[in-house]
């Protein structure tokens, strides 16, 4: 059966986290015909549909030299200008921001680039020739239909049209857990929570689970919060993923009912994600794959195509901790809300000095797979051991890599070339880094 065809561009972005946004963002502005699609109602993924409003320093590690620009930098200063986004620049947040008002000024922005925009569509299957994708076909109010492009970006996340044309993939052997965030009306300060699971969160079905929370600028008496874990499940998998939805809202209502009881009647819960916050699946093999070392240690590359300072943070999934790991050297495995944390330093136990590196960098390489001639699969499926991928999943970090990923794809466009054969370098430069 054939479906009718629905657009014929240049470019095709499959996934609207900002990952994909920027993406889209970048091959439009290059001049490439684009055209963005996510399953969605909004463009943003974890930053939105997620809640999670925080992104880490555009700053080194000394809080000195901004060494991150771009979209991600272009978009705090416009949210500023809304009054819409709170500096912070400490070791976990860079800054805080209104979800709400970040969703809108999506919209703006891929409509200033003059991207085709299809909300509320999925991809279904993907049509190939040889070593290129000739069309994908996605699903939507209007039934089933077409989209030929020269070429793809996948930014699905889970590497959704990655796994359908065959992309080698794995996964590593504890996937970091995702976390079902929420909107909670009540402050919080003073009330001791770490003390308050403890001695009561058995009644609610809660564990002594790592978990965090902040402030929303410009919205007074609600916080975001990411209290708990869903254990145990993978998200790529359909029945997890119910499961995890499911769940981690009985966890956020569990939670706002244990602070009603124990504190007062003035908690409520606002809203919950529409996505809970997928950490980790699966990874796909590229060009390159991030080690722990070489980021931490501040590798340069001649076609690094991002930078970041975002700690190591490995979730655990058999104990309820988290393990930091900074550049600087320090080490960090916190336990519960509080139960007990473990410090020590890495660089110390390798006998390295402590001239350490101001940033980390990842060359265009990671992008880079070897099989198709015009696709690219970016975000949280890329290729990294535990350590690396720990530092690299973060929004900031997968914002460049998006940026990155449109910026080559329309490069290839214009050129008529093999992504397998670009020069990394010259994505660099067109970067500006």
């Amino acid at each position: 059966m054939k479906f009718p065809i629905i657009y014929d561009a240049d470019v095709c972005v499959i996934g609207g986290s900002c990952t994909g946004v920027f993406a889209a963002i970048r091959a439009a502005r290059a001049g490439a015909k684009t055209v963005l699609i996510e399953r969605n109602n909004c463009f943003g993924g974890t930053a939105t549909a997620g809640l999670v409003n925080v992104w880490h320093t555009l700053k080194d590690v000394d809080g000195k030299e901004q060494i991150i620009f771009g979209l991600t930098d272009e978009v705090e200063q416009r949210l500023a200008r809304q009054g819409a986004v709170e500096i912070v620049n400490s070791d976990s947040v860079g800054c805080r921001f209104n979800s709400a008002r970040l969703s809108c000024l999506l919209d703006d922005m891929v409509t200033e680039s003059g991207i085709k925009v299809l909300l509320h569509t999925s991809f279904v299957c993907a049509e190939t020739d040889g070593d290129r994708i000739r069309e994908i076909t996605v699903v939507n109010k209007d039934g089933p239909g077409v989209i030929r492009a020269a070429f793809f970006i996948d930014a699905t996340g889970d590497g959704d049209v990655a796994s359908f044309i065959g992309l080698e993939k794995y996964r590593h052997a504890a996937l970091q857990p995702p976390s079902s965030c929420f909107l909670l009306r009540g402050t919080t300060a003073g009330v001791n929570i770490g003390k308050l699971i403890q001695e009561h969160g058995a009644e609610f079905g809660l564990d002594d689970d790592w978990g965090w929370g902040g402030p929303i600028p410009g919205v007074d008496g609600v916080s975001f919060r990411a209290d708990n874990h869903v254990f145990g499940v993978d998200c790529s998998c359909a029945d997890d993923l119910t499961r995890a939805e499911m769940h981690g809202r009985r966890q956020a209502r569990a939670f706002t009912d244990l602070l009603k009881t124990y504190v007062g009647e003035q908690y409520e819960m606002v809203a919950t994600c529409s996505s809970i916050g997928v950490r980790e699946t699966v990874h796909y093999r590229t060009r390159f794959a991030a080690d722990e070392h070489s980021l931490l240690t501040g590798k340069d590359y001649p076609d690094t195509v991002m930078r970041g300072t975002y700690r190591v943070d490995i979730h655990h999934q058999h104990d309820n901790g988290i393990t930091f790991k900074y550049l600087t050297g320090k080490t960090e495995t916190h336990y519960g809300k509080g139960s007990g944390t473990v410090v020590g330093n890495w660089r110390r136990d390798l006998g390295m000095d402590e001239n350490y590196a101001k940033f980390y960098s990842v060359p265009f390489s990671i992008l880079v797979q070897e099989k198709y001639a015009n696709f690219i699969p970016v975000g949280r499926m890329l290729d990294a051991d535990e350590g690396a991928f720990g530092a690299l999943r973060v929004m900031v970090n997968l914002n460049q890599l998006g940026e990155a990923a449109g910026t080559a794809a329309a490069l290839c466009v214009a050129s008529d070339s093999d992504i397998r054969t670009l020069d990394g370098v010259r994505v660099r430069k067109a970067l500006g880094l």
